[in-house]
């Protein structure tokens, strides 16, 4: 009975090569049923990664409206009364919990 298979083990070891690996393809981590997931994921990274960028930007605005060179009077008295606690007293102060 051996002698009879033994022309056809190659074949069937192929076939079960490309089952395997056909399998794969589409269950696996990247895999072709896994590509929508990966989509949303880059969606939400991407958009993750302009608001990132967005607030990077202003941080650098900000931090260079500070420096010697380019002082802004408004952001510096901004900044001093947010960290003095002081208010012009015909400002109008709401407090809120951080």
């Amino acid at each position: 009975m051996l002698a009879f298979l033994r022309p056809f083990l190659p074949t069937a070891a192929l076939a079960l090569l490309i089952a395997y690996s056909g399998f794969h393809a589409f269950t696996g981590d990247r895999g072709i049923l896994a590509s929508d997931q990966r989509d949303e994921t880059l969606v939400a990274k991407t958009r993750e990664l302009e608001q990132v960028r967005a607030q990077r930007q202003d941080l650098e605005l900000r931090a260079h409206l500070l420096r010697d060179t380019s002082l802004s009077a408004d952001l510096l008295a901004e900044r001093a009364r947010s960290l003095l606690g002081f208010a012009d007293p015909r400002d109008y102060v709401i407090r809120m919990k951080p």
